[in-house]
């Protein structure tokens, strides 16, 4: 499991390791690292044991904490100014450079948020019940899932790597193929040829500010419904 710093807590790491998965934390900012500690595997590099938490949190029952372990020994490995807190303690078949290079495809999930939000639309849900808002949401992940199946079949036809296609692209392609009453396979499967013709640049070591660029327009919030909200405009005209 790969995930940010705000993953990288003692309970979440305990639970995943007794399922038998694997982590890949980038440090918490709240928890100080010491490399003089514990027992160095190399510059900056080191086994570490955490003791448990004194207080349980609210969400936690207790005998949810009594089951997890009092200590957990991680690795920590401090590359390119960022401390990563991994499960994957050997550090001869797993140095802490390919951690980093590990931890970078992390980046990936924000491209996937990105294009199942924005490229598929799911930004803004248009339904006005929770059980038609449940409906569209699952008929988005379809559809993601749909996307990336015909990317997959693609990479493995030009013998490539399915992170190395545009999802856009393949939307794009399969928006045109589907109007013209195509299927995957018509054609003996040229829509696979078409979709790994367009490849993403490698751009390692990408970040992005977590800002807007448009500016919000200056009107106030909705906070009633919108029939309730243009009778009001009707009888008292705009603000």
């Amino acid at each position: 499991m790969l995930a940010d710093a705000f993953y990288c807590n003692y309970f979440l790491i305990a639970t995943l390791m007794a399922a038998g998965v694997e982590v890949l934390f980038e440090q918490n900012g709240a928890r100080i690292t010491d490399f003089r500690r514990g027992r160095s595997l190399g510059t900056r590099d080191h086994l570490v044991r955490w003791s448990k938490p004194s207080s349980r949190p609210p969400w936690m029952t207790p005998e949810q904490y009594a089951r997890i372990p009092d200590e957990l020994t991680v690795r920590e490995a401090k590359v390119s100014h960022q401390v990563l807190v991994t499960t994957m303690l050997d550090h001869r078949a797993i140095s802490k450079h390919d951690l980093s290079a590990l931890y970078a495809r992390r980046w990936n999930v924000e491209l996937d948020l990105r294009n199942i939000k924005t490229t598929l639309g799911m930004e803004v849900l248009s339904c006005q019940t929770p059980s038609m808002n449940e409906k569209e949401l699952w008929v988005h992940l379809l559809a993601y899932n749909v996307i990336r199946l015909l990317m997959a079949q693609a990479a493995t036809d030009a013998g490539i790597q399915p992170r190395e296609l545009s999802f856009k692209h393949t939307v794009q392609m399969w928006t045109e193929w589907t109007s013209r009453g195509l299927t995957a396979t018509t054609n003996g499967g040229a829509l696979f040829t078409l979709i790994a013709q367009s490849k993403v640049g490698h751009r390692p070591g990408r970040i992005e500010p977590r800002m807007r660029k448009r500016r919000p327009k200056p009107y106030p919030l909705l906070t009633v419904p919108r029939a309730k909200a243009r009778r009001h405009v009707q009888l008292h005209g705009h603000a």
